[in-house]
């Protein structure tokens, strides 16, 4: 599915946007993330210089972390109260229960890993509301969602810089 959305959005915004522009929305995006950002830089894609690419889609996957750890309890609570919204609401609290456990058990070390951990459902986006509605502090969920991106960071670079670049380089 990353996939899928990753070459629609590549090629939605193809010649209206410049490559690093899209690898730096992708970032920004629930769901795909730095994994998608990567991937979309790629020899696969757009073939952004890796040594480029990953600070640009590093600080669109952190831009909307403070955002999530400070509002998104604030935003979900407001969302139950509006019809329509209610149910998306409703659907991320229990995306976040559902993930919970592993940060719940290991905390810091649990939150780190759930977002380095390039898989489906896990990332910066889900593990920042898992630790804000588990209400850990920002002073010790936010290192440690910055460290997880840097495991994505390096294990997505060598997807996509390695396989994948050996594959279409």
């Amino acid at each position: 599915m990353t996939d899928s959305l990753v070459q629609w959005l590549t090629a939605a915004l193809g010649g209206k946007v410049s490559g690093e522009g899209i690898i730096f929305l992708i970032s920004m995006v629930p769901i795909l993330e730095l994994r998608g950002g990567l991937l979309a830089a790629s020899p696969a894609l757009l073939n952004v210089p890796i040594l480029r690419a990953i600070p640009i889609c590093v600080i669109g996957n952190i831009l909307p972390i403070p955002f999530i750890l400070l509002l998104i309890e604030k935003v979900l609570d407001w969302m139950e109260g509006v019809p329509g919204l209610q149910k998306i609401a409703i659907w991320l609290r229990q995306k976040a229960d559902k993930n919970k456990g592993q940060v719940e058990k290991y905390g810091f070390w649990g939150l780190v890993l759930f977002v380095g951990i390039p898989l489906p459902g896990t990332g910066a986006w889900t593990g920042s509301l898992v630790a804000s509605l588990l209400h850990m502090k920002i002073r010790k969920s936010f290192p440690a969602i910055l460290l997880g991106i840097v495991i994505a960071t390096v294990i997505m670079s060598l997807l996509s810089y390695g396989l994948l670049g050996a594959l279409f380089g």
